[in-house]
């Protein structure tokens, strides 16, 4: 992919975000992810050439890889895929935000390493609102109780939540899938106010909708750099 194919992908996408916003009468910031798993460094390279400042990646080797190659501080870095607890110390050590925190047992280990290196790690908490059983993520009842408990442990800074909605055609459910979360993020503010208003909804796909329903992070991947290569 040329640097001026990709300015335009990217300036796409800004622009979609920006009329989500107009019609849903928002104001604020909306933080374009670039995605780029499966893809080699030189699109990370090709990403921040393009002025995009935040990168997503699902597993933890792939991100050790990449900024083996582009630097630790020359991205913000996120962790959106499903994480393993015998990875959390990697994670604390080359995630900015990890996306995918889905379990009380999870922010334990978070925790354990996070305080072992004398940082803290900013971390998203995983809900499944498509009531999916493919999907990780803490379900709607039990969540707001597991980040009250999440929330007591040392190093762990819990700055909101992030969702996956259905992969499908059905736009009314996307949208509820979103709804639910920015609802349960909103109650869970209000009962434990060591949680963050931050929302981590919307891919290539549906990331319009996601924004219209109050996402502040979209994670977008194919549609800025074509299919993965595997």
């Amino acid at each position: 992919m040329n640097a001026e194919m990709l300015a335009a992908r990217v300036a796409e996408v800004r622009e979609g975000i920006e009329r989500a916003m107009q019609r849903a009468g928002r104001t604020g910031d909306v933080t374009l992810v670039a995605v780029t798993k499966t893809h080699p460094p030189e699109i990370v390279q090709a990403a921040i050439a393009a002025g995009l400042a935040d990168v997503g990646e699902n597993r933890v080797q792939e991100m050790e890889d990449k900024v083996a190659v582009v630097g630790r501080t020359a991205v913000r870095w996120h962790l959106i895929g499903h994480l393993q607890r015998n990875k959390a110390g990697k994670a604390v050590e080359l995630a900015d935000l990890v996306h995918s925190l889905d379990s009380l047992r999870l922010a334990e280990a978070l925790s354990k390493e996070a305080q072992r290196a004398g940082t803290t790690v900013d971390a998203l908490v995983q809900v499944n609102t498509s009531g999916e059983e493919s999907k990780f993520g803490l379900a709607a009842d039990e969540a707001v109780d597991a980040v009250a408990r999440m929330a007591e442990l040392p190093g762990l800074r819990l700055r909101g939540m992030m969702t996956m909605a259905p992969f499908t055609d059905d736009q009314a459910v996307i949208r509820r899938t979103f709804a639910a979360a920015r609802r349960l993020c909103d109650e869970g503010a209000r009962q434990v106010p060591a949680l963050g208003r931050q929302l981590s909804m919307g891919m290539s796909n549906d990331y319009e909708i996601a924004v219209e329903e109050g996402s502040t992070l979209v994670r977008v991947g194919s549609t800025l750099f074509g299919e993965r290569g595997r």
